[in-house]
């Protein structure tokens, strides 16, 4: 009997080893696992500059063939708990407010009783609340914006509201946020990982900084990171530093929590610090002034009607016709990257502020077709192809062709108009000058390996020659011996 209990008990240990090797095989071909750089190493920086913010990289242990990995696949990682255990006390630690009434601890994570976490925390409360005290208070003035209709997001996906803290530490709520590993928008996604949780990022738009799309896709993820490692501490750990790393921390040092990583070198410093930069964030958010933060002039909350539009509209357009400003139709529509809406979209959802989408098909109606998107004209010269007009314009072969309605096996003729893009309303972005940069930056490399060549060519000439000189000398240097003999 008790050898058939030690052959069950083995059969359940390599079926969950078996499980957590083929995650930890699925996490090692994940894309990127270098951390951003530290909030501390960047609250230096200006907070409106543009793009100086911490950088950023998340990855993820879902590979899609097409859909992510059902619940039921996910739940079978959280299920394996060889390494991963759920602390099923979460919810039960508790600390006591100013005015002494007893105040769950951010996601119900335990810390109280533990040195270096309570340590930990309390340095980043005292770090938000004094030396960062006049940037943290932007955030959280900018934070109303956009607390309420985050949080409906994630409670509507059954996710505790508290996560709505998260876009502090990692973008200060900014929707433009774009950080050095090319990390954007409030909750600072990757390009990849973006894009496997359903966002559109291409010429046009960026949904990444779309504060109701990124949050359903931040939702999305935090609940599969959850169902995989059954605690909130280790699946922030996770969304900041990538499944991957945290697993196989968790596997090479036998800890089940968070906490028990901080005094290892499995994990970055700034994983270190993630969590419990967090939790001040969460601490200090929910009562501000308990920790000084007073006169706090919050934004006023993201309110918007809809309005589906079939056909491109210039940003200018929409604004006259909803009788507002640029700055504000850019506002409540940052994904937006051009001087319009998509070319490459038969139908587009647009936000005009509160009360003025009557208005807006009213005053639409007096635009003339011909006068509501704004694009210059290219006339097709002999020999041209799309290619051909892409390089010559500076822009992407994709743009040219969304823009004339071509599905590029089209042949051009000489004369032909082709629409692209105003040279008067079109600025590069921070993408486009990324792409420009790495563009050049080959170009360099290139000429350096040309030169280079040359160069080599140009000695290799220069030392036969030296040779032959010397050869002919040495010979002319014998016959004349010969001679004299």
């Amino acid at each position: 009997m008790i050898a058939q209990n030690t052959i069950k008990v083995l059969i359940l240990f390599f079926m969950a080893l078996t499980i957590l090797c083929t995650a930890d095989d699925l996490y090692a071909n994940v894309q990127g696992t270098q951390p951003k750089d530290e909030i501390i190493q960047s609250a230096s920086a200006p907070i409106e500059a543009e793009y100086a913010l911490p950088s950023r990289t998340i990855t993820t242990a879902i590979e899609e063939t097409g859909k992510r990995q059902s619940e039921a696949e996910l739940g079978a990682i959280a299920e394996a708990d060889l390494y991963i255990t759920a602390n099923k006390h979460e919810n039960q630690d508790t600390e006591v407010s100013n005015d002494n009434m007893p105040v769950q601890t951010p996601l119900g994570i335990l810390y109280k009783k533990n040195d270096t976490a309570q340590r930990a925390i309390d340095k980043n409360i005292v770090f938000f609340s004094e030396r960062l005290k006049e940037r943290f208070s932007i955030w959280l003035e900018r934070s109303a914006r956009y607390l309420e209709i985050m949080k409906d997001i994630l409670a509507e996906r059954g996710l505790p509201e508290e996560l709505v803290f998260l876009p502090i530490i990692e973008s200060g709520f900014n929707m433009n946020a774009y950080s050095r590993a090319s990390a954007v928008g409030p909750w600072q996604f990757i390009s990849g990982t973006a894009k496997r949780y359903g966002l559109t990022i291409d010429w046009w738009r960026d949904e990444r900084k779309d504060p109701i799309k990124s949050t359903e896709a931040a939702a999305s993820y935090l609940r599969d990171l959850y169902k995989m490692f059954g605690a909130w501490h280790l699946a922030l750990a996770a969304y900041n530093a990538g499944e991957g790393r945290i697993m196989r921390a968790m596997r090479s040092t036998g800890a089940d929590d968070y906490w028990d990583l901080l005094n290892t070198k499995k994990i970055h410093p700034e994983t270190k610090e993630y969590v419990p930069r967090y939790i001040a964030a969460t601490k200090i958010a929910r009562t501000p002034q308990d920790y000084g933060f007073e006169g706090l002039q919050y934004h006023q909350p993201f309110e918007f009607e809809e309005i589906t539009i079939n056909e491109p509209l210039d940003i200018s357009t929409i604004a006259l016709c909803a009788e507002t400003t640029e700055q504000i139709i850019r506002e409540l529509n940052p994904e937006l990257r051009r001087w319009c809406t998509p070319f490459n979209a038969q139908e587009y959802t647009i936000r005009v502020p509160l009360g003025s989408k009557e208005l807006f098909f009213e005053n639409l109606e007096t635009f003339a077709k011909d006068e509501r998107v704004s694009f210059d004209t290219y006339i097709v010269q002999r020999g041209d192809t799309i290619k051909k007009v892409a390089q010559k314009t500076g822009f992407p072969v994709g743009v040219i062709l969304a823009m004339n309605s071509l599905e590029g096996i089209e042949s051009l003729r000489p004369g032909e108009k082709l629409k692209v893009p105003p040279k008067d309303k079109f600025v590069l972005d921070i993408d486009d000058r990324k792409v420009a940069a790495k563009v050049a930056s080959k170009h360099k490399v290139l000429v350096k390996k040309v030169a280079y060549k040359k160069n080599e060519t140009v000695k290799k000439s220069a030392t036969k020659q030296k040779s032959a000189n010397t050869n002919y000398k040495k010979s002319s240097t014998t016959k004349t011996k010969g001679k004299k003999t």
